[in-house]
């Protein structure tokens, strides 16, 4: 492992991100709101660091190994948290705390969607535009797009790209290319990001708010530019276009780019993780629109609409609102907030512990029934017509101890904190599945909670973005060992 090749990677990569704060400046200066000083000291900061890191290690040259690439994404997206909280905490009266403000940051970057602000209509529009970027550039993955240029760093790509692409089968490429690859995932990303604009605007939203949304949408974020989220602009037409984007960016993008490839959809309807969401989804749609029309929650049409929407939004960890669903009858705050565990398909946007897992443990208990009725027999595990290997199995077991552990352990150094327990376990499962949305004392926002707690969750989101596995590793003596 060298250390100066992670420095002058993690130092170059951070004058990179210095870019991303000018957006911010420009449409400050377009508002006139007085924020662009803000986060012009920010790139002067960001700029300087990264320097600092970069040019006295600036000939480093050596070939990148997995465990790089491990260390590298987590360093990375710490520093960049850190460092991202820096205009939430320069913009005058609006300014946050420093543990609000990378609370925010990390909530923005993994595409958690949890704020810790209130009175967000209100906020300047250079900070509103800048929370919603921030879930942009999280959507894909910074990392991602670092490695389409990667050529120019001098190194290989392959060993960051396997530690920030979710799900448990990683190391599929697109194209025999890693760079190729990593480039068109931001071209798809890219133009469904543009096209989901212009149907926002088509649908009533104006420039900023069409943006805004946008970036948060195909993001799987959940942030918005007003306190109500979706449900300020109280639009059906805005609702399903919502929707719809929220669907394809929780689809994987290996699944967009082979329907951009071959020029067909019948891919979609093949896929069993893709098949399994739709499915779900639907049930859970069913579920809840039949509960809200028996409690006279709603009207029938009014509640089939909220219904569609939330379990949507709320299932593919967006965490958009045009209800509180909190306050739902029964259980349905429960089965909605449980099925954000479930999340999106791997290679998307999506939160959670993935659909793959899911279809993977469900299949694994099966077999351990059938074994039980016929000890004698040789069962595979199979994902449609592919047999999965026993390895990855077991990592999906592995995958889901240390996530339940990681849960348990969370969820009681939260409460340790004062914090009620349908709280503490709502708002850890929800960082964790990079969800946004809480139930108790969180389900407006997460600002009355203590400091401490705070900077639990920022772990919790940490962990959920990085599927567990690349930040732990970090911590075994083996990892350091040469």
């Amino acid at each position: 492992m060298s250390l100066r090749m992670i420095l002058r990677i993690l130092g170059l990569l951070l004058m990179m991100f210095s870019l991303t704060m000018v957006p911010p400046i420009l449409i400050s200066l377009l508002y006139q709101d007085g924020m662009w000083e803000a986060f012009a000291v920010a790139i002067g900061i960001t700029v300087a660091t990264g320097a600092m890191m970069y040019l006295p290690n600036r000939r480093a040259r050596k070939e990148l190994r997995t465990r790089d690439g491990f260390l590298i994404a987590a360093l990375f997206w710490s520093v960049l948290g850190l460092f991202g909280s820096l205009p939430l905490m320069l913009t005058g009266d609006t300014a946050l705390s420093p543990t609000d403000a990378v609370f925010e940051s990390f909530s923005g970057l993994t595409t958690t969607g949890a704020t810790v602000i209130t009175g967000i209509d209100f906020l300047p529009k250079a900070v509103l535009y800048y929370r919603q970027q921030l879930q942009w550039l999280g959507g894909m993955g910074i990392v991602v797009l670092a490695v389409a240029i990667l050529p120019t760093l001098g190194v290989g790509g392959m060993a960051l790209y396997r530690t920030e692409i979710p799900g448990p089968l990683k190391d599929s490429k697109l194209t025999p290319r890693i760079t190729e690859t990593a480039k068109a995932l931001w071209y798809i990303y890219a133009t469904l990001t543009v096209t989901c604009m212009l149907a926002y605007m088509a649908a009533g939203m104006d420039w900023f708010d069409a943006l805004g949304h946008s970036f948060s949408t195909v993001a799987i974020g959940g942030f918005s530019t007003h306190d109500a989220s979706i449900g300020y602009f109280d639009s059906a037409a805005i609702e399903m276009i919502c929707t719809g984007f929220l669907l394809i960016s929780a689809f994987s993008y290996s699944l967009h780019f082979l329907a951009w490839r071959q020029r067909s959809l019948t891919h979609y309807f093949q896929d069993p993780e893709a098949r399994f969401l739709m499915l779900f989804l639907s049930a859970l749609t069913v579920i809840t629109a039949v509960s809200l029309w028996l409690t006279d929650a709603y009207s029938t049409s009014l509640g089939l609409r909220h219904a569609v929407f939330e379990v949507v939004s709320v299932a593919t960890t967006a965490g958009f609102a045009v209800a509180d669903f909190s306050t739902w009858p029964g259980a349905l705050p429960f089965l909605l907030f449980v099925a954000a565990f479930v999340g999106g398909c791997s290679g998307s946007t999506g939160g959670g512990m993935k659909v793959i897992r899911i279809i993977l443990i469900l299949k694994q208990g099966m077999r351990e029934v059938m074994r039980l009725i016929h000890p004698n027999a040789v069962i595979t595990v199979k994902i449609g017509k592919v047999s999965v290997p026993d390895g990855i199995a077991q990592a999906v077991w592995g995958f889901f101890s240390a996530y339940v552990m990681l849960f348990f352990l969370m969820l009681v150094g939260v409460m340790a904190t004062g914090v009620d327990q349908v709280t503490a376990w709502s708002t850890v499962g929800s960082a964790l599945n990079n969800l946004g949305p809480a139930l108790g004392e969180a389900s407006a926002h997460y600002g009355d909670l203590p400091d401490l707690a705070k900077w639990i969750l920022v772990m919790a989101m940490l962990l959920g973005r990085l599927e567990i596995f690349t930040v732990l590793v970090l911590f075994t003596p083996a990892f350091w060992r040469k």
